[in-house]
């Protein structure tokens, strides 16, 4: 499994692509699946990209949680699975296309935000990662919670 650490940016070209950061691309094995799956996050206006094999493992926990006979659960799965791509990083530069609808619905237009989040990545519009920061007080209050938590 891969670790994604770090925040980078990455502007978008005329024809709506953007330069997958290297200290990623350099996690990825060369010679395997290059593959990654992006789609819309539930809570949060950015986009979250997995490698394919990660979009695989987090799927199969979410359809091990579901009957597939339950009417909700069906619709679930459906909007779950909807507006997802698969991209790839171009083999010289690294450049990705992610298409316009996604990115609009996150609200780019001219710089995204790549930022680490463990086992996958969130592409945000560079304003919206800057303004989604929490207070420290407020980081400092769920860190209180979590510890009692336990």
């Amino acid at each position: 499994m891969i670790t994604f650490i770090g925040e980078y940016t990455s502007r978008i070209d005329d024809k709506g692509r953007m330069v997958f950061p290297s200290p990623f691309k350099s996690l990825m094995d060369p010679e395997g699946d290059m593959r990654l799956v992006v789609k819309k996050d539930i809570f949060s206006p950015c986009l979250e990209m997995y490698t394919f094999e990660e979009w695989q493992r987090q799927s199969e926990k979410v359809k091990s949680r579901l009957n597939i006979f339950n009417r909700a659960h069906a619709a679930f799965w459906r909007e779950y699975t909807r507006d997802r791509a698969v991209v790839e990083p171009d083999p010289k530069l690294g450049r990705v296309s992610i298409p316009k609808k996604l990115l609009e619905s996150i609200g780019v237009t001219k710089e995204v935000v790549f930022s680490g989040n463990d086992y996958k990545i969130e592409i945000w519009a560079k304003e919206k990662y800057e303004a989604s920061a929490i207070s420290n007080e407020e980081f400092l209050n769920i860190a209180g919670q979590l510890s009692q938590e336990r």
